[in-house]
């Protein structure tokens, strides 16, 4: 028999989603450091992007076209490259050692990774049904 797990109920059972949401709590750790005039520039930024990549996940678990979810969850994507350039910004600004948060990353990267190619594998099975 076939070893298929049970469809996930809520975007919170998704392992992709956890991580991003933990990629954001420690993004929100490290800006806490940064410059008080980064206020506005690239503490709002990386924040910005980083709370993209979960609420995209969470948006296109509830969408119910296989086509938008993958369009969804290409954004959360998106963001999440936009985290990994300013986390190279803050390292080389010298703001914080982002080494860990970037292995974070690295791990939601190949998650997104894996849920799209997933995705777009049934998709092209669904149009050859």
């Amino acid at each position: 028999m076939e070893n298929q797990r049970e469809p996930a109920k809520s975007f919170q059972e998704l392992l992709v989603w956890q991580k991003a949401h933990q990629l954001v709590l420690a993004v929100y750790r490290l800006t806490d450091a940064f410059p008080k005039h980064e206020l506005f520039a690239l503490t709002s930024q990386l924040r910005r992007a980083a709370v993209s990549v979960p609420a995209n996940v969470a948006e296109g678990f509830r969408r119910r076209g296989l086509k938008d979810k993958i369009r969804f969850f290409n954004i959360a994507e998106g963001s999440l490259e936009e985290v990994q350039y300013y986390l190279i910004l803050a390292k080389d600004l010298g703001y914080a050692d982002t080494h860990l948060i970037t292995e974070q990353a690295n791990e939601v990267s190949r998650l997104l990774d894996s849920y799209g190619r997933t995705m777009r594998a049934r998709l092209v099975a669904d149009s050859n049904s």
